[in-house]
């Protein structure tokens, strides 16, 4: 079968999407001038940890920097500083600026820029944790054992100062030629310990495609995100802080404050059909084997492995977040996250997601032994609802910008023949789903093209107005 040329830029517009979900980048004048006139409540009382080499991780280009770490080998362990920006202190309760970031909720990402939770000039600038400038931050201190696993961990306010940036590709090199930053030396052996922890625990991690829209010039084009080990070790550190704060927030139940993130275990009926799954692609599945390291152990570029890990995401649903205040006596699995396998709080991107500066607020009360403040115990609940509608909205503008860029991109060549891979077969109503390399594609496919096989596909439909394709099954080859 003869294949397509590689197909590398389309124009696309993404205002549509904008004016779809009402995206407005401008922030209104009062909230803008707060944001402007923002300083540090605490100035005064905070810890000078300015003699931690932190460094950042975030990807190119980035200005909003919510992280900063420092990890170092110990004689029984590791210790690890995790700066975080401490929008806690900036913001006032009850401005403008409060009020607007409350209704925002948080950062949503479009490929020609973002529509920020907060001002640039706050997010990007005063509160972020750029290199060479003093920055407030909640300093989270974690003392781990040989196996990376904590044995004590607190938060405090502390004044911090990045000495580098780094994306996730410089990182991975410099750990493959071994000159790592000494920041971050340690980082490759307590990522893999982690990792290696979150399987003991349940953790499910999936490695399917994931569809990326990149600027090419004045066009796009599509790709597969690039995923590095860099990516899983860096991870690890904001997965180890959420769980530390989850913790702290139970360990007071006596006031029971706190918001975490919660996802139900996956009912017995999905591990059954990705038993029979796992059966009819010949993967060979111990019983006493956790479908979390039989995920980790297959190859993810095997047509078997695809097909496996794409019905896995039937596993992973019904994450929400969840108010302690609401539970009487909570069962386990209603404080935990079963992708985690542990209970978890988001406290590490304040700069993009709202509920993470009320998180990180009780987490720092209780750490001091002082009251959570009022502003938190009024706004809570109204911070949760508000992560879970706008929750629900960045996960269609992603779709809604990849289905546009798919759709641009392949106008042109309906009628082309392309080889796919079958994530899914036909199941009444529900039409076969599959997974073309390049352009990288996930879609639905007419016909009942046979699940993990190989097989050649037409594009049948690629409309831009309506961010719809559709393949066609052309039999076997």
């Amino acid at each position: 079968m003869e294949l397509h040329p590689r197909i590398v830029s389309a124009p696309v517009d993404f205002g549509a999407i904008r004016s779809e979900f009402g995206l407005a980048s401008d922030y209104p004048a009062e909230a803008g001038s707060d944001a402007r006139d923002a300083v540090d409540a605490f100035a005064g009382t905070r810890a000078d940890r300015t003699d931690i080499e932190f460094v950042t991780i975030d990807p190119p280009g980035a200005m909003d920097l919510d992280q900063a770490l420092h990890i170092a080998r110990t004689a029984t362990g590791f210790t690890l500083h995790y700066a975080i920006a401490d929008l806690g202190a900036v913001i006032v309760p009850g401005s403008a600026l409060a009020r607007e970031s409350g209704t925002r909720g948080q950062t949503f990402y479009l490929p020609d820029g973002s529509v920020p939770l907060h001002p640039p000039v706050l997010s990007e600038d005063a509160a972020s944790l750029l290199p060479d400038r003093d920055r407030p931050a909640a300093l989270w201190t974690i003392d781990l054992d040989e196996a990376a696993v904590p044995r004590s961990f607190t938060v405090s306010r502390a004044l911090v100062r990045s000495r580098h940036r780094f994306d996730y590709a410089q990182v991975q090199a410099a750990a493959d030629a071994g000159t790592l930053h000494p920041a971050i030396a340690a980082l490759p052996e307590f990522g893999a310990l982690r990792m290696e922890q979150g399987l003991d625990q349940g953790a499910i991690s999936l490695r399917l495609p994931a569809q990326d829209v990149v600027r090419d010039g004045d066009h796009w084009r599509l790709d597969l995100e690039p995923r590095t080990a860099a990516d899983d070790w860096n991870e690890q550190v904001s997965l180890l802080t959420g769980m530390c704060a989850a913790q702290i927030m139970l360990r007071h139940r006596e006031t029971p404050t706190g918001l975490l993130r919660t996802m139900p275990p996956p009912p017995p009926s999905a591990i059954d059909s990705m038993r029979r799954t796992a059966a009819a692609l010949g993967i060979d599945w111990p019983a006493d084997l956790p479908v979390g390291r039989l995920l980790a152990g297959l190859d993810a570029n095997t047509p078997a492995a695809l097909v496996l890990m794409s019905e896995a995401t039937t596993l992973l649903r019904g994450a929400g977040y969840t108010l302690l205040a609401d539970l009487d006596d909570p069962a386990p699995d209603q404080l935990t996250h079963s992708a985690i396998g542990a209970p978890y709080a988001h406290v590490t991107a304040p700069l993009r997601r709202l509920a993470d500066r009320f998180t990180t607020e009780i987490c720092l009360s209780h750490c001091a032994g002082v009251p959570v403040p009022a502003w938190v115990l009024d706004g809570l609940a109204a911070a949760a609802e508000t992560m879970k509608r706008t929750d629900t909205v960045a996960s269609k503008i992603d779709r809604a910008c990849v289905d546009l860029t798919e759709a641009t991109v392949l106008a042109p060549r309906v009628g082309t023949e392309f080889a796919a891979v079958v994530l899914r077969e036909a199941n009444g109503s529900r039409g076969a789903e599959i997974f073309v390399a390049e352009p990288p594609i996930l879609a639905r496919c007419a016909g009942e093209p046979p699940e993990g096989a190989q097989v050649p596909v037409r594009l049948a439909v690629a409309d831009p107005p309506t961010r719809r394709i559709e393949f066609e099954y052309l039999g076997a080859p």
